[in-house]
């Protein structure tokens, strides 16, 4: 049965207007909280549920009868053909629906309220290999300042593994070029040490070295390490928009943010055998689980290292 021939269609049509009259949603929004519901009441009138003695086939499922047990058997439903976020959010349509038909006294409990949603699939990090992480590196032009100074950016944060947040907040004077490494304020403005390596430093040193001898009247030891057109810090935003280009002109394939740099640095330390903890205090980590899921994307480097190494395959 449609949900225009349903008995509690007014109940229904009020719900969805008071989306977008008290909750300002847009009608595409409500076109999807009414699909939403008409999935799950098809589903009522079309299965069976289980009363107090035995199986009994419902035509129409009224709003008050519908329990927990009817809402686990619709999630149950969905979870042969749908992902784990679709079953989520039409949980919460139904959640929210409920919501309001207990605020307007309509009914006494929620029933949807003790039902779980499904815990949502972790997606792993993305991140480029060796060969394309090389290949954006290379194809950055250093005739200009702007090429040396985006040269100089994303060598610091692929040999880092930094923030993009804590590289545009980094002065000049927070690199130690003789140690070869950078002082860092991660989150909650904790500060930490992290190696930076030779092709890096030389890329800052290029960089700072054209800008002093372009611009005269700064000082190359001072202020912030890297500057927009307009002598001013660089923001993570316009760090970023510089890589979409970047990574538009080579021409790959895997959607490339300055996050992805931050993994592909963990991934590429892991695949070469570095310490899960030391990998942790190098990106400011405060819990080990959040580094560990690296590791998933590292699994053929653990895979071959057992087919190798261990005495009984």
């Amino acid at each position: 049965m449609g949900m225009e021939n349903h008995p509690e269609k007014p109940l229904i049509d009020s719900f969805l207007e008071s989306l977008v009259t008290e909750k300002g949603y847009s009608d595409h929004t409500r076109r999807a909280y009414r699909k939403d519901l008409l999935d799950f009441l098809s589903f009522l009138a079309e299965s069976p549920f289980t009363g107090s003695t035995r199986h009994q086939r419902v035509p129409v499922v009224k709003l008050k009868q519908i329990d927990g047990i009817m809402l686990r058997g619709y999630l149950g439903f969905l979870h042969r053909k749908n992902k784990k976020a679709t079953i989520a959010r039409k949980l919460s349509t139904i959640r929210s629906f409920f919501k309001y038909l207990v605020k307007n006294g309509i009914i006494s409990e929620n029933p949807a309220e003790l039902v779980l949603t499904p815990k949502q699939d972790k997606t792993l990090p993305v991140y480029l290999s060796v060969d394309e992480m090389f290949r954006l590196l290379d194809s950055i032009q250093t005739d200009t300042l702007l090429g040396l100074r985006n040269r100089a950016i994303f060598e610091t944060l692929y040999s880092s593994g930094i923030r993009v947040s804590e590289l545009a907040e980094m002065n000049f004077s927070d690199i130690d070029f003789s140690a070869a490494v950078v002082q860092v304020s991660g989150k909650g403005n904790k500060q930490r040490i992290v190696p930076v390596g030779q092709k890096a430093l030389a890329a800052i040193k290029a960089y700072r070295t054209r800008l002093q001898k372009q611009t005269g009247s700064l000082s190359i030891n001072e202020g912030p390490l890297f500057l927009n057109r307009f002598h001013k810090r660089l923001s993570p935003r316009s760090i970023a928009r510089i890589l979409k280009k970047l990574v538009d002109n080579v021409g790959l394939l895997t959607p490339v943010s300055p996050l992805a740099l931050r993994h592909t640095f963990a991934t590429h330390m892991l695949d070469a055998g570095a310490d899960l903890r030391a990998v942790q205090e190098l990106l400011g980590h405060k819990s080990l689980s959040t580094t560990q899921k690296y590791t998933h994307v590292s699994i053929d480097r653990l895979m071959e290292t057992y087919d190798r190494a261990h005495p009984r395959k």
